[in-house]
């Protein structure tokens, strides 16, 4: 059997806002019997975030497999989501994304990432804190808890 063909990054555009979504909402649903309710990066409206934010996918051939939606603040980069589609989950692509984040901090000046997410997420928070994360302040959502993450460039 061939090996599948490798595996690229590149910049979104408008165009690829529908495959933003489904990626994002088949990455999620796992959570959905977990918290009871739709995670709130399933109901995002994808067309206008990617007008507002940087997004950068993960795809092989026309297939996008992965992504990371970031936004440029005054004092460091936020992490607004990373959703890797499940068939490709647990191949290292979760923390190639987070590895791009760090250079996007570093290529605009910033020493810090942040993030949030669901506190009953712990295999999340856990990827987050084996890439250096550091939890910095929980707090109430809805019935449950949202976790505040962030790392500091070396």
């Amino acid at each position: 059997m061939a090996p599948p063909p490798p595996t690229a990054l590149r910049r979104a555009t408008p165009a690829d806002a529908a495959a933003i979504r489904d990626v994002t909402r088949a990455a999620y649903a796992r959570w959905v019997p977990l918290i009871g309710r739709e995670p709130l990066p399933m109901r995002a409206d994808y067309a206008a975030a990617v007008l507002a934010h940087r997004f950068d996918l993960l795809v092989r051939g026309l297939a996008v497999l992965a992504l990371i939606e970031t936004d440029l603040r005054d004092d460091h980069l936020w992490i607004e989501n990373i959703a890797v589609h499940p068939d490709h989950q647990r191949q290292g692509f979760g923390r190639r994304l987070l590895a791009h984040a760090d250079a996007l901090a570093r290529e605009a000046g910033r020493s810090e990432l942040r993030l949030l997410t669901n506190g009953a997420f712990a295999s999340n928070i856990a990827l987050y804190a084996r890439s250096g994360y550091a939890v910095t302040a929980r707090e109430p959502f809805l019935e449950g808890e949202t976790v505040h993450m962030a790392r500091r460039l070396a």
